[in-house]
């Protein structure tokens, strides 16, 4: 049975590298999901494009750590519940897009940080300091200026798109629970190939033969997905999961821009004004967090 490696010292200014990167780079993950979408390729499909590739491209990395055997989880039950809910989260939001514009799912779909901050109080049993809480609700605040919903009246995109978030919620804290217990690029190889592999088994029910040009979309789905999740397993090696939730608001901010070049989406001045709160947000958590560290950091021999 494989022996947990040791998690490595909490580094909070690391963490939250990792994951602010990986929050610039996811998405263009949407990019390419939404070019396919309008293509006509089905949603299911998407998904198993993402994780099929993404394992693919991870194996290689993932070999060297611990060799074939590595890439086997040491609780697969675990593991592929937590697959589940990667998959789970993906295919909701996407299914959401059905009944609500994307504006409104997205600002339900937010509600991703706050699930994730009190199931790290509850099932981690992390402290969380009310900084943290502040800058949760701040974030949120900044995200709901940028895409303005409409909350009218629940229908079955609004219970989707709140499906969605909590989902994704439950993976960070799935992630961050079994973090250096294996290398990250075997954790995200395992991840891919459970989900690939469930899903395989409905393919044949929705498949689509792709263009050239779409299998390509298919490769950048694997790629994006797979490295930047990578720094998210990264991020929860290294800090708190209530630390790095409020970090995932500046996902809009390259959002906004990402759709505005490919699909047109000028940002308005209140746009504007909700990504300045998300940069105040994260860079308000990074400063805090620095000055923590400081005098631990003087402290060590």
């Amino acid at each position: 049975m494989p022996t947990a490696l040791s998690r490595p010292a909490t580094a909070p200014l690391i963490g939250v590298a990792f994951m602010l990167g990986a929050m610039a780079l996811l998405p263009f993950l949407d990019v390419f999901a939404k070019f396919l979408g309008q293509q006509g390729v089905p949603v299911l499909q998407i998904v198993w494009a993402r994780l099929f590739v993404g394992a693919l491209i991870a194996l290689p990395f993932a070999l060297p750590h611990q060799g074939a055997k590595g890439l086997i989880p040491d609780r697969p039950g675990y593991h592929s519940f937590r697959a589940g809910f990667l998959i789970l989260a993906t295919f909701c939001f996407f299914l959401s897009l059905k009944y609500l514009p994307i504006a409104d799912a997205l600002a339900i779909f937010f509600v991703q940080p706050l699930v994730v901050t009190v199931l790290s109080a509850l099932v981690l049993k992390e402290a969380v300091p009310r900084n943290r809480w502040a800058a949760v609700a701040v974030g949120f605040v900044g995200t709901l200026i940028i895409i303005r919903p409409g909350f009218v009246a629940l229908n079955p995109g609004s219970l989707l798109a709140l499906a969605a978030g909590s989902f994704l919620a439950i993976y960070f804290v799935m992630t961050r629970h079994i973090s250096g217990r294996a290398p990250a690029m075997v954790t995200t190889f395992q991840t891919n190939m459970i989900g690939a592999a469930a899903l395989s088994l409905a393919m044949p029910l929705v498949w689509h033969t792709p263009s050239l040009e779409q299998w390509l979309m298919f490769a950048g789905l694997g790629v994006i997905a797979t490295f930047g999740h990578y720094l998210i397993v990264r991020a929860y090696d290294y800090s708190e999961a209530s630390l790095l939730a409020p970090l995932a608001y500046t996902e809009m901010v390259v959002a906004t821009a990402v759709g505005w070049y490919f699909f047109g989406d000028f940002p308005d001045a209140l746009t504007f004004l909700g990504v300045a709160v998300l940069i105040a947000c994260a860079l308000y958590i990074t400063l805090t967090e620095r000055n923590r560290a400081t005098p631990d950091a003087i402290e060590q021999p």
